[in-house]
Formats: structure tokens, C-alpha cells, sequence
């Protein structure tokens, strides 16, 4: 199809998604973006968020906590640091996340880290906690 582009959406853990998508909008560390067949070819970090993909099929979601977006004209890669489809994601789950981010926080206030390092870990806390907030879980 001509709309289309090829996604996939990889972790560490597995493959998450490998299809033919319309659009997907992608939680970019300077801001969200939509990227579609035809994109300029851009790379971009991710923030925690959802990662939002439409295809011919429907639409799916998942929860990632970072990582990178290359984005090309013909196909769009993900490499998550973590992602969870959120249809299956549990409240416990994102607890769990959002603890770990808690705890990477209090470690880098607590040691001689730079400031830059300090500000990350406070900005992956409270996009956790932002998740957390906003979502019915």
C-alpha cells in the first residue's frame, strides 16, 4: 500500500511488532511526534509514554520507558529500552517501573553524579509518575 510505511518495535526482551502501519505517534524526548509514510528521515530519543501505531488492522498502543525512533521515508524502527503492549499492562507492572525510576533517582542525588544525570533521573521519575497518573489502570 502507498500509505503505508514498515514498523517495527524491538526491546531487549523480544520483537514486539513488525507490520505495515499508516501512522505512529512517537513520545520524543523534545516532544511528541506523528511519523507517516514519506517522513524525512529522522532520529530522535524517546521519553517514557505511549507509543501509538495505526494500521489497516486497527489501532495498537504500548507503554515505552525510552530509547530511540529512526524514522526513514519507507519504515519507522523502535529500540525500547522497555515496552509493554498496553493491553497487557497491569498496574503492578507500572508500579514496578515507576519504583525503579524512584530508586535510579535517589541513587544518582545520593552519589557525586553530574547535574546533567541528576536532571535525567528526575525527569524519568516524574514521566513515570505522570504515566501513572493518567492512566486507568
Amino acid at each position: 500500500m502507498a500509505d503505508t510505511m514498515q514498523f517495527d518495535l524491538v526491546s531487549p526482551e523480544r520483537r514486539l511488532a513488525s507490520l505495515p502501519v499508516t501512522a505512529v505517534m512517537i513520545p520524543g524526548a523534545e516532544g511528541d511526534m506523528t511519523a507517516m509514510a514519506n517522513h524525512a528521515p529522522t532520529i530522535t530519543t524517546l521519553r517514557p509514554g505511549v507509543l501509538r501505531v495505526e494500521s489497516p488492522q486497527g489501532t495498537s498502543e504500548y507503554l515505552v520507558t525510552g530509547g530511540f525512533a529512526e524514522i526513514g521515508a519507507d519504515g519507522l524502527s523502535v529500540l525500547a529500552e522497555k515496552a509493554i503492549p498496553m493491553d497487557q499492562l497491569t498496574r503492578a507492572q507500572l508500579d514496578e517501573l515507576i519504583e525503579e525510576a524512584r530508586t535510579t533517582y535517589k541513587t544518582v542525588q545520593d552519589t557525586d553524579q553530574p547535574h546533567g544525570l541528576v536532571e535525567d533521573a528526575a525527569k524519568l521519575l516524574a514521566d513515570m509518575e505522570a504515566l501513572g497518573t493518567h492512566m486507568s489502570l
